[in-house]
C-alpha cells in the first residue's frame, strides 16, 4: 500500500501553494455562501486531482501560477459536481461529513455547485488560460453526457461491457485525463505532450472507478455501504462479468431481485455472493490492474526522476486504497 503521506511530500510546497489559490478562488462577497466555501475548505478531501496536475506540470518543468489555476479549476470542477451528484441522489453525507444539501437544503446546494462552476471558468479567463479551459470544459461536457447515459441504463438494467466503459470514461476518467493534460501544458505548452498526459490519466481514472466499483462488493469500511451501488441499481464490471457467465435462469433471477428487491438488504447479499462465486470480482481486478498497466507503460516514457515515481506511487495509491 502507497503511503499517501509520502507522496504528497514530494510536492508539498506546490500543494501549500495550491491551498492559497483555491482559498482564495472560492471566496464570496455575500455571508452564507462565503460560509459554505469555509466549510467546504475546512471538509475537501484527498485532492487527488490537483495532485495529478501538480505532478504532471512538474514532469515538464517547474510549475507556474498557471499550474495552481488549473489545479484550483480542477478542483472546483470536481466539487461543483459532487455538490450536484448529492443533490440528485438525495445523500446527506459525502465521505462521513453532511454534505451541503443536508445542512443547507438543495436549493442552496444547486446555487453554490453553480457558484463554484462559474469561480472555476472566470479563474481561467480572467488569467487568459484557454487552452487549459478548453482541456477541462470537454471534460465536465463528457462527464453530464456519462451520467445521464448511466441513468438510461440503470432504467432499462441493460449493460454491456463496452457501454461500461464508455460511461467510466466520461464520468469518471475524463476528469483526471484533464487533470494530468491541464497540467503538463501549463508548463510546457505542447499539445503533444498535452495528448500523451491525457491518455495516462484516463487509464489511471478507469483503473480508479473499477477499484470504487469493486468496493461495492467489499468491506463496509470504505466510507459507501457494501451493496450500496446495487441499492441504486447500478450495474458495474463485477456484476456485468457474473451475468455474462450466469445461465438463463440464474440471470432472470438476479435481474429481478435487483429490480425489485433492491431495499432488501439480504437479497442484495444474495446478489453479492452470486458476483464473488462467479468470479467478477477477480475479472474486475484484473481489467483494473490492466488500466494501470498501460497507465504505467506512458509514464515511463518520461525520465526516471523522483516526480515520476511520486507520480507512479499516486496511480499505486488509487488502484491499493481501501477507502
Amino acid at each position: 500500500m502507497e503511503n499517501m503521506h509520502a507522496i504528497r511530500q514530494v510536492i508539498e510546497k506546490e500543494l501549500q501553494e495550491f491551498e492559497l489559490c483555491f482559498t482564495q478562488a472560492v471566496r464570496s462577497q455575500v455571508p452564507l455562501l462565503d460560509r459554505i466555501m469555509q466549510y467546504i475548505v475546512k471538509h475537501k478531501g484527498k485532492q487527488i486531482r490537483p495532485m495529478f496536475v501538480i505532478f504532471s506540470a512538474k514532469l515538464a518543468g517547474p510549475v507556474n501560477m498557471a499550474t495552481y489555476r488549473a489545479a484550483a479549476l480542477v478542483e472546483l470542477l470536481h466539487t461543483a459536481t459532487l455538490v450536484h451528484d448529492d443533490v440528485v441522489d438525495d445523500a446527506n453525507e459525502r465521505r462521513g461529513i453532511f454534505s451541503i444539501n443536508a445542512l443547507w437544503k438543495n436549493k442552496i446546494a444547486v446555487l453554490v455547485g453553480d457558484y463554484l462552476l462559474s469561480k472555476g471558468l472566470l479563474l481561467s479567463l480572467d488569467h487568459g488560460d484557454y487552452e487549459i479551459l478548453q482541456i477541462l470544459s470537454e471534460a465536465v461536457k463528457r462527464m453530464s453526457e456519462s451520467e445521464l447515459l448511466q441513468m438510461e441504463k440503470t432504467r432499462h438494467l441493460d449493460m454491456e461491457e463496452a457501454v461500461y466503459f464508455d460511461i467510466i470514461r466520461g464520468k469518471t476518467a475524463s476528469l483526471l485525463s484533464a487533470a494530468c493534460s491541464a497540467g503538463i501544458y501549463s508548463v510546457s505548452h505542447d499539445p503533444q505532450l498535452a495528448q500523451q498526459m491525457k491518455a495516462f490519466g484516463e487509464k489511471v481514472g478507469m483503473a480508479f472507478q473499477i477499484k470504487d466499483d469493486l468496493f461495492d462488493y467489499g468491506q463496509a469500511s470504505v466510507g459507501k455501504p457494501t451493496g450500496h451501488d446495487l441499492r441504486e441499481k447500478k450495474i458495474t464490471l463485477p456484476l456485468i462479468y457474473a451475468l455474462r457467465k450466469a445461465s438463463p435462469a440464474e440471470k432472470r433471477r438476479m435481474m429481478h431481485l435487483i429490480k425489485h428487491e433492491y431495499r432488501n438488504r439480504k437479497k442484495i447479499r444474495e446478489v453479492i455472493q452470486f458476483v464473488i462465486e462467479a468470479g467478477g470480482i477477480e475479472y474486475a481486478t484484473q481489467q483494473m490492474f490492466a488500466f494501470r498497466d498501460e497507465a504505467f507503460q506512458i509514464l515511463y516514457t518520461f525520465p526516471d526522476e523522483p516526480v515520476r515515481r511520486g507520480l507512479e506511487a499516486l496511480v499505486r495509491f488509487t488502484t491499493d486504497r481501501q477507502y
